[in-house]
C-alpha cells in the first residue's frame, strides 16, 4: 500500500519546524517532529524537507499535502517541489495543535514564541484568537543582551540557574503583615525588579528576567480563562523548552487554582497543528 502523509510546515525567518500525519491506513499517526536553522526562510524550509523525508524515507509521492505556517510561508512563491501546498492560518495552527497536545474538550492555548498568542481552541469548533502580549522569547533574549550581554537562551538559562529571585523581586509578605495571600505571601510577586539589590550577581538577574516573563503569560492567560470559565492552559512554543517553566507555572496552578499544562513536544505545537489542518 502506497503511504499516505500529510505534512505539516511552521517556517519561521531562520527556523523551520516539520512534522507528519501518517493517515496511511485511516488512523492518524505523528510522526517525530524537526526542526532546522538557516540564514533564511526558503532555505530552511527546503532544508526542513529534505531532511525530514531523509530521515523517515519518505519520496514525494508518498506526501499527499503540504500545509504551511509561519512568518515566513508568505516568503514562498513558486511550488514546493510537485507538491500540493496551501498556507493555513498560524492562530488557527496554535488552537489545534495545543489543543491535540493534551486531548482536552476545550482549552486556552498559550504560544509562547517572540512574543505571546492567546487562543481559545474547543472540540469540532474553529479556534478563536484571543489576542496576547508583546512579552515573550523575543522579551528575554533581547533584555537579556542588554543588561547581561547575551543573547542565546539556552546560555540565559544556564546561568539563571544559580540565580536567587529575592535578590530582583519583592514578594507580597515584604510590603504587608496582612495575609492577602494566604499560603503564598512570600512567594507571591508584588514586583518584578522591584528589588535588585546592589549584590545581584548576573545569574540573580537572568532568573528575574525568565520569571517575568514567565509570570506575566501566566497571568494574562489566567484572565483569557476565567473570561471562558475554564482551567486548562496549554503552553506551547520554543520557550516552553527553558528549565525554568515548569516550576514558574506550577507555582502559578498553587496561587490561582489553575491547570497550566507543558505537554511533550510543546515547542512543535503549531507545526502540528498546520498538519493537522490538513488531515
Amino acid at each position: 500500500m502506497a503511504k499516505k502523509i500529510i505534512l505539516g510546515i511552521d517556517v519561521g525567518l531562520s527556523t523551520t519546524k516539520i512534522v507528519g500525519f501518517d493517515v496511511t491506513d485511516g488512523e492518524r499517526t505523528l510522526m517525530e517532529p524537526l526542526f532546522v536553522k538557516a540564514a533564511d526562510p526558503i532555505t530552511s524550509m527546503y532544508g526542513a524537507l529534505g531532511k525530514f523525508t531523509d530521515e523517515n524515507s519518505l519520496s514525494l509521492s508518498d506526501i499527499e499535502k503540504v500545509m504551511v505556517t509561519g512568518v515566513g510561508a508568505s516568503e514562498i512563491k513558486n511550488n514546493i517541489y510537485s507538491l500540493n501546498w496551501e498556507a493555513v492560518s498560524e492562530f488557527d495552527c496554535i488552537g489545534l495543535g495545543g489543543r491535540y497536545l493534551c486531548d482536552f474538550d476545550r482549552a486556552i492555548i498559550a504560544s509562547l514564541g517572540t512574543g505571546t498568542a492567546l487562543v481559545y481552541s474547543e472540540k469540532d469548533k474553529s479556534p478563536v484568537y484571543l489576542g496576547g502580549t508583546g512579552v515573550g522569547g523575543g522579551t528575554l533574549v533581547g533584555l537579556s543582551k542588554k543588561l547581561l550581554g547575551m543573547d542565546t537562551v539556552e546560555h540565559i538559562d544556564d546561568l539563571a540557574k544559580g540565580g536567587d529571585i529575592r535578590n530582583v523581586d519583592i514578594k507580597i509578605n515584604a510590603l504587608t503583615n496582612q495575609d492577602i495571600a494566604p499560603g503564598f505571601a512570600d512567594s507571591m510577586t508584588a514586583s518584578n525588579f522591584g528589588n535588585v539589590s546592589d549584590i545581584a550577581t548576573s545569574s540573580d538577574i537572568a532568573l528575574g528576567i525568565i520569571n517575568m516573563v514567565f509570570e506575566t503569560v501566566g497571568m494574562v492567560s489566567v484572565f483569557a480563562a476565567r473570561n471562558y470559565g475554564l482551567k486548562d492552559v496549554v503552553l506551547t512554543g520554543n520557550l516552553t523548552t527553558v528549565s525554568q517553566a515548569k516550576a514558574v507555572f506550577e507555582s502559578l496552578n498553587r496561587m490561582f487554582d489553575m491547570n497550566f499544562v507543558i505537554p511533550k513536544h510543546a515547542r512543535f505545537g503549531t507545526v502540528i497543528g498546520a498538519a493537522l489542518a490538513g488531515c
